[in-house]
Parts: C-alpha cells; structure tokens; sequence
C-alpha cells in the first residue's frame, strides 16, 4: 500500500525510495519521472498539479495522543503527547507529555524528585537542544509504534 503524502518533504522522500528501488531492478530512472510516479500514485495527472496541492508546512514528528517511548533526564519512559508546538517552522517543536509512571530525575540516594509531566523543546528528530551537563540530551522521545520522530 502507498503511503498518503501531504508534504512536499514526503513527496521528494518517496520519490528519492522510487528511485532507489527502480535501480535495484536495473531501471534507472529520473527524479522528475520518479515524481511523476509519486503524483500517479496518489491519484494525480501528473507532477505540477499534485506539487501545486502539498503543503509547505514541515510536518509535524508527533501529534496530540501519539503514545511516546524514550528517555528523560536518562531515565526511560513510556507516556503520551498532550500537546505539540511547531517553534521556528519545523526546526524545533515544543512538547508536553505524561508518563505513565512517575520518572525519578534526581541521582542522588539520599533524596527523590518524581515528574509525571514534562515540557521539552526538541528537534524534528525527537531529541531535546538542552543537554545535561556530559552533554546527553534532556529527552529523546519517539513513538511507541518504534518509528524514530
């Protein structure tokens, strides 16, 4: 089954795939007849009209009730988006999400700080710009299905 494509981004991917794929079989083929391919098979007569109908928008790496898995402060968890802000179109993306359980993020033993709901500023590829202090990332977060954002 093809995937639905909104987005140029998505367009030109599926198109780069198209090429790839027709080489393994010993076809090669154009990038502009590869995105001829992509406008036939979502139903479109031919590139420029299907080109003319895709937004611009960067597209979104997660959406509001996307279930998430990855790590907080190094501490692994499982949660679920509550809300998504597109910060500098489509270069970062403000995020909130709730863990299913309590995530501890203190390392010392002598005392706990649990958090249940965090907001983060991350990039199109789920991880934070804030890091800790040996440089790991604040959050890394993808989706649960196992799909890297």
């Amino acid at each position: 089954m093809t995937p639905y494509i909104h987005t140029r981004d998505q367009a030109k991917a599926r198109a780069r795939f198209l090429r790839t794929e027709e080489a393994g079989h010993g076809r090669n083929i154009s990038h502009s007849a590869a995105l001829e391919m992509v406008a036939h098979e979502q139903g479109w007569a031919d590139w420029n009209t299907f080109s003319a109908r895709l937004s611009n928008q960067p597209e979104t790496p997660l959406q509001v009730g996307d279930r998430v898995c990855g790590s907080y402060l190094k501490q692994t968890f499982d949660g679920t988006v509550l809300s998504v802000t597109n910060r500098g179109e489509g270069t970062g993306f403000d995020v909130v999400i709730e863990f299913d359980l309590p995530v501890d993020v203190v390392t010392f033993d002598s005392f706990s700080n649990f958090r249940r709901r965090v907001n983060a500023l991350i990039s199109p590829g789920g991880t934070s710009f804030a890091r800790t202090s040996d440089g790991v990332p604040h959050m890394v977060v993808q989706k649960a299905d196992g799909l890297v954002v």
